[in-house]
């Protein structure tokens, strides 16, 4: 009886490490600009299993709440390389709430990935070819913005960005954006 017991929490035991080592990546899209690369590795490594199950439709809320539970606690006990809980956890809610819409609205999804191609078609290029990618954004922004609202002018230098009318804009065109952005900037990098 202690052998069956033995070899089935080995059993378990590889079962759950094997499921954390296939888990779903963190889109690098849905990451703060602020974020590096190995920061959301360590946030990958903590709760890529929560984005599986994210992924396969259980609640946002309960997942979101157990990941950021793992990270304060990877936090106090000094298994995050010196990085903070505001980065970390910043990384993962926000992968945790981009892949949850994804999820619920892929047809939205396709369909803006399919749009912003043809609108920024001319910005791609150009980061593709070198363009740095932060100023990229800026101008991507605008003409989305402009998009929208063909008056909108991008706001004074020393104006106060809260007070800036920009027009509403779905968090899926930030997204895909920022994703065609990160792929345009690697095909320059691999050249």
């Amino acid at each position: 009886m202690k052998k069956q017991i033995t070899t089935l929490a080995l059993t378990a035991a590889l079962l759950m490490s094997s499921a954390t080592a296939n888990a779903a990546p963190i889109p690098r899209e849905t990451a703060p600009q602020s974020a590096t690369e190995e920061q959301i590795q360590i946030v990958e490594s903590l709760i890529g299993g929560y984005l599986d199950e994210i992924i396969a439709g259980v609640g946002y809320g309960m997942i979101a709440s157990y990941a950021d539970t793992k990270i304060y606690k990877a936090v106090l006990a000094n298994q995050t390389k010196d990085n903070g809980y505001a980065i970390l956890s910043a990384i993962s809610q926000n992968a945790l709430r981009t892949c949850r819409d994804m999820y619920m609205r892929s047809e939205v999804y396709r369909q803006t990935e399919e749009n912003l191609r043809v609108l920024l078609a001319d910005i791609l290029a150009e980061v593709e070819n070198g363009k740095d990618i932060d100023e990229a954004r800026k101008q991507a922004r605008t003409k989305i913005y402009q998009s929208t609202n063909p008056s909108y002018t991008p706001h004074a230098p020393h104006t106060d960005f809260c007070y800036a009318d920009k027009p509403a804009v779905d968090m899926a065109v930030y997204t895909v954006t920022n994703k065609l952005l990160i792929e345009a900037h690697k095909v320059y990098l691999q050249k």
